[in-house]
């Protein structure tokens, strides 16, 4: 498995995302830097992880990281820019949040984020094979989770907390028997369709 040690810079990011499928809630981005090296053991894709370790694994990341850094895009320039743009402008905004500036950065992916203050590198399925892109992945999906919770609370009936807006049966049911709230995006065929055959009465918007 790659590692940062592979480089020889001192100040070294991983960088990932998490949002990019969902109908609906924020694109969230994370970067983080270990300067000396040394990550929590079990770090891996967030994906593979339980809820309950990735919430433990984010908390000894935080406590033990160099720097870190969350970006939040919301539903709104989503839709402007598209979800690939604001991807990047998430990850964009996370490295530059870091202090000291990274040296290196590795991003998941296979797409650059432009105007970066120090060279950078993709790795596809990086956040599986890098335990430093694997850290940065965990900080965004926990960030993210957290704020689809909050969005339940807002929106009941939508079950966000359940499937964190991701396009399951049981969102997909709820948009066709609610509406769309705010936080749904527009710029989505599954919501363009289901608002297209709604009533006006029913639009949330």
């Amino acid at each position: 498995m790659p590692s940062i040690i592979e480089s020889n810079y001192a100040f070294i990011a991983g960088v990932d995302e998490a949002g990019r499928g969902p109908l609906a809630g924020p694109v969230v981005a994370a970067a983080v830097m270990f300067a000396d090296k040394n990550l929590p053991i079990g770090i891996r894709d967030s994906k593979q992880l339980t809820a309950i370790k990735r919430e433990q694994l984010a908390e000894q990341i935080q406590l033990t990281a160099t720097s870190y850094a969350i970006a939040v895009v919301q539903v709104a320039d989503i839709d402007q820019l598209n979800i690939l743009q604001a991807s990047l402008l998430a990850m964009r905004q996370a490295v530059l949040q870091l202090t000291p500036t990274p040296q290196q950065v590795f991003i998941d992916g296979n797409q650059c984020p432009t105007g970066l203050p120090c060279s950078a590198q993709t790795v596809v399925h990086g956040d599986a094979l890098m335990p430093l892109i694997g850290a940065a992945s965990i900080l965004a999906k926990v960030t993210r989770d957290r704020l689809m919770i909050e969005l339940d609370a807002r929106y009941p009936g939508y079950g966000f907390a359940q499937h964190k807006g991701y396009p399951t049966a049981a969102h997909l049911a709820a948009l066709k028997r609610l509406g769309a709230c705010p936080e749904h995006r527009r710029s989505f065929r599954p919501v363009r369709e289901v608002i297209a055959q709604l009533p006006p009465a029913v639009l949330n918007i």
